[in-house]
């Protein structure tokens, strides 16, 4: 499969014709590092001869037709050096990637040559090829100004991209801090560009979705990228689609979660929190959660993205502004029936309606923080019922999951083994997996509204653990353990101030 630069004037059909005859492989010669030496050296020679009879004749490529297909010949031939990556460092002394990066017709080679799977399995060349084609070629750059000039209604260009974009998430995966300096590049500006172009769904639109996404796990640098490139909006615009539409293939739907995991990293940033209020993210938000569509439950997960802690604050104040609390507690009274075929989703429901009304309990002040809590005391403090409810069904859970637990490590002190640091963590993270992360959410509301100054739900609250055998002493602890976690990635003050301020909920419950 090949390409040309669209500056080319060699018609793809004509070569097409071509092609099956003179792509013929040479009978399969020992491959070692004479014969890439050999290869890579032809390539040189080749790729140089052709340059020349194009600048030479650029009207005229009867003059350059038979250069070009000489060197398609030998990077057809390349494609062994993929699997081969021992011999990567080749490339490097022969200055081969430069030329290689100058031609779009070799992007399908460089897919190769950089599939992670290949690369991992030469670390050091690996090393060495990715090396030279950052930081002697540019090569993000370099690819994006190739992507630019692509037309994709031609099939063969529209390929190009495709494999343009591997190349980039075959990098990014074998070195992540690549990610910052690819978006740098120029690709961030160009998957924005591309994501909102009005062009039909296809698989180039899910790859840029895809690759976005990637872009901006864990990096804030990409994140204030995106923010000032008003990439909030344009996430916005696309997701507003879904509003009352589900997406019409199993690929659309993976694009549109692709949309929501980018929108959900981005609001980690504290500045994009900003954009997304003034963007009217909450709105649309709103709307997702009444319309009962596919895109509710991730609509619910950038919600809490964009209200949880101290710089959720706006964002809280405005969403009960905007009748926010009318959508959302029909969520919290009942789990949706389709999110209790499987259990894991429901978790992840309750688990983010949890942390929004957990959100607006820490965030709001003065009027709205009246509203919402009055929603406690309606309908004869229904709510209060359902959140005991919801209390006792996690407890129950993480006190099966602590028992097996402690099954686990009074075995692994029979054996003589020692429980580490690294294992001690281990056993949280499946303490938090089964439950334990929403029953603190559960206990945390639970000591808000009993120390709200209204005595009906403090009461409420207590008569329920009595009536069901509950404690106050296990809600306390579990409180302790909240706040002991909280606040990571915080200052020291910040954590102190607001582990007082649970602590002194705690003592007040």
């Amino acid at each position: 499969k090949c390409f040309f630069p669209p500056s080319s004037f060699f018609p793809s059909s004509l070569l097409n014709l071509f092609l099956p005859s003179l792509v013929l492989m040479k009978q399969a010669e020992p491959v070692d590092e004479s014969s890439v030496k050999k290869m890579i050296l032809t390539f040189e020679k080749r790729s140089y001869k052709n340059q020349e009879l194009r600048i030479k004749f650029p009207d005229n490529p009867e003059k350059f037709m038979e250069t070009e297909l000489d060197l398609n010949d030998i990077i057809q031939e390349m494609h062994v050096i993929a699997t081969m990556p021992d011999l990567y460092h080749l490339l490097v002394e022969l200055n081969a990637v430069h030329s290689l990066l100058s031609l779009l017709t070799v992007v399908d080679l460089l897919q190769e040559l950089t599939d992670i799977d290949t690369l991992q399995e030469s670390d050091e060349g690996a090393e060495v090829l990715v090396d030279a084609l950052v930081s002697r070629g540019q090569v993000v750059a370099l690819l994006v100004q190739n992507m630019e000039r692509l037309d994709e209604q031609v099939k063969e260009e529209a390929d190009g991209i495709y494999n343009t974009l591997a190349i980039t998430e075959n990098m990014s995966e074998f070195r992540p801090g690549l990610c910052t300096e690819a978006a740098q590049q120029g690709l961030m500006q160009w998957l924005l560009k591309r994501i909102k172009a009005k062009m039909p769904f296809d698989a180039n639109k899910l790859y840029c979705s895809e690759i976005l996404a990637i872009l901006l796990q864990n990096n804030d640098n990409t994140r204030e990228l995106l923010g000032e490139m008003d990439g909030i909006d344009v996430l916005l615009q696309q997701l507003s689609v879904f509003k009352r539409h589900n997406p019409s293939t199993a690929e659309e739907q993976e694009m549109m979660e692709n949309l929501f995991d980018a929108l959900c990293s981005c609001l980690m940033l504290p500045a994009n929190r900003d954009r997304f209020l003034r963007g009217e993210g909450l709105q649309l938000m709103n709307l997702m959660l009444r319309e009962k569509k596919m895109s509710r439950t991730s609509a619910m997960k950038v919600l809490d993205h964009g209200m949880i802690g101290q710089e959720g604050a706006d964002n809280c104040h405005k969403f009960v502004d905007i009748l926010g609390l009318r959508t959302i507690f029909p969520l919290f009274m009942k789990t949706p029936k389709k999110m209790k075929k499987a259990a894991a989703s429901e978790k992840e429901h309750e688990e983010h309606v949890g942390s929004i009304i957990a959100s607006m309990l820490r965030n709001l002040k003065s009027q709205q923080r009246s509203r919402l809590l009055n929603k406690f005391t309606e309908n004869d403090c229904e709510k209060v019922d359902r959140l005991m409810e919801l209390h006792f069904k996690y407890l129950e859970a993480v006190q099966q999951a602590d028992k097996r637990i402690e099954g686990e490590k009074h075995e692994m002190v029979r054996r003589g083994e020692i429980l580490d640091d690294i294992l001690e963590d281990e056993f949280y993270l499946r303490r938090l997996d089964a439950g334990l992360f929403v029953l603190q959410l559960i206990c945390y509301i639970m000591v808000e509204i009993s120390n709200s100054g209204i005595s009906q739900l403090q009461q409420r609250v207590h008569q329920i653990l009595n009536l069901r055998g509950g404690s106050v002493k296990v809600v306390r602890h579990i409180m302790r353990e909240y706040a002991e976690s909280i606040g990571d990635g915080k200052s020291d003050e910040f954590k102190e101030a607001e582990r007082k301020r649970i602590m002194d909920l705690v003592e007040n419950f």
